[in-house]
């Protein structure tokens, strides 16, 4: 993010006010709630009781981090205006949603789903198909939990002008994280999650107006700087990076749609209606949040001329640096918004972690390990389980792998393998569970092969979209051979003709 020259130990103070504030709310969000530790769906799902206001914003955390605005940015500012895309895939995101929350959220409120592979267990009823999903939901999860590790040790080290080390930050961040998810689980982390929601929307909206005021005034001049300076950013893409901007857009679109912690907060609402009316309004979110991000980095192409590599990625520190000394308003405005980056963070990584927790909780121990152990057993497994998991993933953040934009990337082209099993499953009768088992194995296969091997994309296409279109092709394939000697299942017959209706 940049060393915040302006902050220093008022930087300190925002950070230690929201530290507070997210310990209080665990609190509060867990006194007087019998059941929050005790049931499954009390602790991972705030007890399926999230309203419009709640799940609007916890939706709205899950596709957008402070990490939007620390690493979207810097891509913005080295790719030029095709970087346009980040907006098209946020949008994508919600028509994805749109496909097949309504109809999950029927399923899952009859069956009392708590985890993503309870649908995929319920539909395929096969123990290979579900082992399958849970390691590459894990691997998604752990990978974006890592990101957020890696972002929230340079936002607070940047915030505080290095007053407070990289290491130290993110072990005293990652402390309030477990802290106030232990005692208030998903009702915690949603209230949090409107917090943080509120402060960056506004605190975004002032950033860009302060970048435009120091840029000229006007976006015109700007994008004239662009074309007199740097013409290839202005440039129409070349053929192969538009195939990877398709690519990308499938790759994120139908990635992120499954996020496990997404899915969980479909199973979170308190209605279908609920869920319909918040979809609606996170239409007009990629717009005013990715949207402005992009330009924060067209801005910064004309304030921060010549900024290469990791330069680049100081970006969002410099521009407020300059933004805070326009006037004493804008001073405490990038303080508190950035003091909002940091909660943003530690507020995606908590909804990860608890996600994270869950799958361990329900799913391999509840599933596989200890059937009968009781849901109470099953939250303090996931727990202490996902405590464990910080750690290690503390272990690899000290020497973070790349920029914050490769390690987004890398998440999906596992995660992604499980979109036909997960969403063709809720369309389709025949869908085979053998036919999804061969589709993931192989796709995954070959998504990670070609990622492993530094071969991330072939002729502009990433690695999980090819090993995405093997898989759906052995799916379709597949479920056609066996359909002719399956047996239908009264169950999933019921279930259908429900979300028919």
């Amino acid at each position: 993010m940049g060393e915040l020259a302006f902050a220093g130990v008022d930087g300190i103070i925002i950070l230690s006010a929201f530290a507070i504030i997210m310990l209080l709310i665990g609190y509060f969000s867990g006194r007087g709630e019998k059941n929050i530790h005790g049931s499954l769906s009390g602790y991972y799902l705030a007890g399926k009781n999230l309203g419009i206001i709640a799940l609007f914003f916890t939706l709205f955390a899950t596709q957008y981090s402070g990490n939007t605005i620390v690493g979207y940015a810097p891509t913005a500012y080295r790719t030029g205006f095709s970087w346009l895309q980040s907006i098209s895939f946020m949008t994508i995101i919600i028509g994805v949603y749109l496909l097949f929350a309504p109809r999950l959220y029927v399923i899952a409120k009859k069956r009392n789903f708590v985890t993503p592979t309870d649908w995929l267990q319920h539909r395929f009823n096969s123990k290979g198909v579900t082992l399958l999903a849970i390691f590459l939901m894990l691997w998604g999860l752990g990978n974006y939990l890592l990101e957020q590790l890696v972002a929230i040790g340079q936002a607070v080290s940047g915030m505080t002008g290095g007053t407070i080390p990289y290491q130290v930050a993110v072990l005293v961040f990652v402390f309030v994280m477990l802290a106030y998810e232990w005692m208030g689980g998903m009702k915690a982390v949603a209230f949090t999650d409107v917090m943080q929601g509120i402060i960056l929307l506004i605190g975004i909206i002032a950033f860009v107006a302060g970048g435009i005021y120091l840029a000229g005034g006007s976006f015109g001049s700007i994008t004239q700087f662009i074309a007199e300076n740097e013409p290839a950013k202005l440039a129409v893409p070349a053929a192969e990076v538009n195939i990877n901007w398709f690519s990308m857009l499938i790759l994120v679109g139908l990635g992120a749609s499954i996020y496990p912690h997404a899915v969980q907060r479909i199973y979170a609402a308190k209605s279908e209606k609920t869920l319909k009316k918040s979809f609606a309004r996170m239409a007009w979110m990629p717009l005013l949040t990715t949207g402005l991000v992009f330009l924060v980095g067209i801005i910064g192409l004309k304030l921060f001329p010549g900024l290469e590599g990791g330069q680049s990625e100081q970006l969002v520190g410099l521009m407020a640096n300059e933004i805070a000394s326009i006037n004493s308003f804008l001073y405490w405005i990038m303080i508190i918004f950035f003091g909002g980056i940091v909660a943003a963070i530690v507020s995606t990584a908590d909804s990860v972690l608890l996600s994270f927790s869950s799958l361990i909780s329900n799913d391999v121990y509840g599933k596989f390990i200890k059937p009968n152990a009781s849901e109470h057993r099953k939250v303090m497994v996931g727990k202490i389980v996902g405590i464990i998991a910080i750690f290690g993933l503390l272990w690899i953040a000290w020497n973070p792998p790349g920029t914050l934009y490769e390690i987004f990337v890398l998440k999906f082209e596992l995660l992604v393998q499980v979109f036909p099993a997960f969403v063709l499953g809720l369309y389709w009768k025949r869908l085979d569970g053998k036919a999804v088992f061969w589709g993931m194995v192989i796709g995954a296969i070959v998504a990670g092969m070609l990622t492993f091997t530094g071969n991330k994309t072939v002729y502009g296409i990433h690695g999980g979209v090819i090993g995405l279109a093997l898989n759906f092709v052995i799916c379709v394939a597949g479920s056609y051979q066996s359909s002719a000697s399956a047996k239908k299942d009264p169950v999933l017959e019921e279930d259908m003709n429900a979300v028919n209706l």
